[in-house]
């Protein structure tokens, strides 16, 4: 709901909504004109009993929030939005009238009968939405797990996605939906989220545990994927009832899944002599794009994630230093795995002849990793260029560590080089560009000009 401001930079004008009358200050505000027909109020004015203007402001801002949520509440209709604003705007009209709000069963079942009269009496002064405030009629927003999920995303967890790509999170939100639609599904009914029984949870619990265990010949899942997708709707029902203020028994709490490191499949490094002799072989690419065997080839000669070669915008790019290097770390619409993963790499060998060729990065795959690693799969599956089925694009990071490692570089310097968290605190600024590349032109591969594209 739009605010009056005072014309400068948008602020809120500090004196919205206020009228002195007799040294008396008054909240005065007309109903909005896409609500009037389901609000016949028309101009609301109320007392504020005080005389001091900083004690109406305060009192202001509650009746200003309790008209807006109720207002949000109308103009959504019957939709999640409107459910939970209606229910929000009875809490904040509660608090209006002096009362933390109760659901009417806890009333009934604890509130000393003072506190019961005195609500009445408070509530039969004002109309019907003062009476469902201050005794607790205003029923909790009974969205099904489908709704809920869809308005956690929309609403309660928006400031998650900040710094997020489109396509981050687009697939966010994905994993999200599916994680619900799949407990909707074995649990047999899309009911309301907060009527989720431990049964339910349980139910949906020994689904998934019979996918970790593999059990009936079925294909086993690791339970680090179990885990974020059961925790999906954990957190869901948490944060769900958190924003309605609600104190519930999370149903899905306590459930896990074992995951042990051994259960998960290993990303083998191609070996020295296959990228050597095959993958930087003049001719062994023809049939793919420029950009996608551009970025193969410097993912080849640093290490780097298949996403931070993707997403390198051109100031990241740094051919006109002295050592010509690229930087990875935080963009404005985008976030990056971890802290650690914020480095500068030096270029060298085909990386840097390649990189010279691109110096504006690779616009065809930004913000589309999914893109290129599906492309590169199906061109070096063509190619026979993926000495198992196990090996993927990932091994070009997973050999360039083994080579660092090999070449008996330092565990620090190479847990830097690849942006993984060095378990101590770290000083200066992990050396010199120049003192960096000398280190890494330990294992440059020999290359081919007449490959770069």
């Amino acid at each position: 709901m739009a605010r009056k401001t005072d014309g400068k930079n948008g602020a809120p004008d500090p004196m919205r909504y206020l009228k002195e009358r007799s040294g008396n200050w008054h909240y005065v505000r007309r109903v909005p004109a896409h609500v009037a027909f389901l609000d016949d109020r028309g101009t609301i004015q109320i007392s504020l009993k005080t005389r001091s203007l900083d004690v109406a402001k305060l009192r202001r801002d509650a009746h200003e929030r309790a008209d807006d949520l109720y207002w949000q509440g109308l103009a959504a209709g019957d939709g999640a939005q409107g459910a939970v604003a209606s229910y929000e705007a009875a809490r904040s009209r509660a608090r209006v009238l002096g009362f933390e709000y109760k659901a009417a069963a806890d009333l009934a079942a604890s509130a000393p009968i003072e506190e019961l009269l005195r609500r009445l009496d408070v509530s039969l002064k004002g109309n019907e939405r003062d009476l469902d405030a201050a005794t607790g009629q205003a029923e909790e927003p009974k969205l099904s797990v489908t709704k809920a999920m869809t308005f956690y995303l929309e609403t309660i967890a928006i400031g998650e996605t900040k710094g997020m790509s489109e396509n981050q999170v687009r697939k966010r939100e994905e994993k999200k939906k599916a994680a619900a639609a799949k407990f909707v599904e074995i649990v047999g009914h899309d009911g309301p989220l907060l009527d989720v029984t431990r049964s339910d949870a349980v139910k949906y619990h020994k689904w998934w545990m019979e996918r970790v265990l593999g059990k009936d010949g079925q294909k086993k899942t690791s339970g680090n994927t179990a885990n974020r997708s059961f925790g999906s709707m954990r957190k869901l029902f948490r944060e769900y009832a958190s924003y309605l203020h609600l104190e519930l028994k999370n149903p899905f709490d306590g459930l896990t899944f074992p995951d042990r490191k051994s259960q998960k499949r290993v990303v083998p490094p191609f070996e020295v002599e296959f990228i050597r002799d095959r993958i930087l072989a003049v001719g062994a690419h023809e049939g793919l794009n420029r950009e996608a065997l551009a970025i193969m080839l410097v993912l080849v000669e640093t290490g780097a994630r298949p996403s931070e070669i993707c997403n390198l915008p051109p100031e990241r790019i740094h051919l006109k230093a002295n050592v010509p290097y690229i930087t990875v770390d935080y963009q404005e619409e985008r976030v990056i795995k971890t802290e650690s993963s914020t480095r500068d790499i030096p270029l060298m060998g085909v990386a840097l002849a390649t990189m010279r060729k691109f110096p504006n990065g690779f616009p065809r795959y930004r913000d589309k990793e999914d893109t290129l690693s599906a492309t590169l799969m199906k061109h070096l599956r063509a190619k026979k260029l993926l000495p198992t089925p196990a090996h993927k694009v990932y091994s070009f990071r997973h050999s360039f560590e083994k080579r660092m490692l090999e070449a008996g570089l330092d565990y620090e310097f190479r847990k830097a080089a690849l942006g993984h968290t060095v378990d101590r605190e770290k000083y200066g600024d992990g050396g010199s560009m120049a003192w960096r590349l000398e280190q890494l032109q330990k294992i440059e591969l020999p290359f081919d000009q007449r490959i770069v594209p």
